[in-house]
């Protein structure tokens, strides 16, 4: 049974395998492996800072972090934004996830979008902005099945895919739709 957790150090060696399956991709290149098997708990509460605006560049929003496990597995990560600014509202939104590789196309995408959309109605949000890239058919049709209504997408600057904008509504009656399809 998979579980939405806060980032916890009993998931240090899944998390770390993790970040070896996405780093070919260009995520959590920031990382070293090797460092974050040494300062994981650190880390830990790095992520868990992230709620505080005190902790933050003023460029940035508070956000809570959530993983999805499933056991001692890792696999993978939403982020719910409290709040949007400027960037977020063009490219990113109030929820942000990702699949490691080895966990993808068997239905965790949907079940982390499911299982976050009531964290964000406790938040007192009543209605959250997801986005995803035009090309990412996988997580265009989680958006749609959790009641995503699609706004103007946005076409960034260079030349990059246009990244489709959608609107989650998190009232009663829609949430509970959304989660039980």
């Amino acid at each position: 049974m998979v579980a939405l957790i806060r980032p916890h150090e009993r998931y240090r060696e899944s998390f770390i395998a993790a970040v070896r399956e996405l780093q070919p991709e260009g995520r959590y290149t920031q990382y070293s492996p090797e460092h974050l098997a040494a300062n994981f708990p650190a880390f830990i509460r790095e992520l868990h800072g992230y709620e505080d605006r005190a902790n933050l560049p003023a460029h940035l929003v508070p956000e809570t972090l959530y993983w999805l496990v499933e056991g001692d597995e890792f696999i993978g990560r939403v982020s719910l934004r409290h709040e949007l600014n400027e960037q977020l509202r063009l490219l990113g939104g109030h929820i942000g996830y990702e699949i490691r590789p080895s966990q993808r196309r068997r239905g965790h995408g949907s079940a982390m979008l499911a299982l976050v959309l009531p964290r964000a109605r406790e938040r007192g949000l009543t209605r959250v902005l997801l986005t995803c890239d035009a090309d990412n058919l996988a997580s265009k049709k989680i958006i749609e099945r959790h009641g995503g209504v699609a706004e103007t997408p946005y076409a960034p600057p260079g030349g990059r895919v246009a990244v489709l904008r959608y609107w989650i509504a998190l009232d009663m009656e829609a949430g509970a739709a959304a989660t039980s399809s």
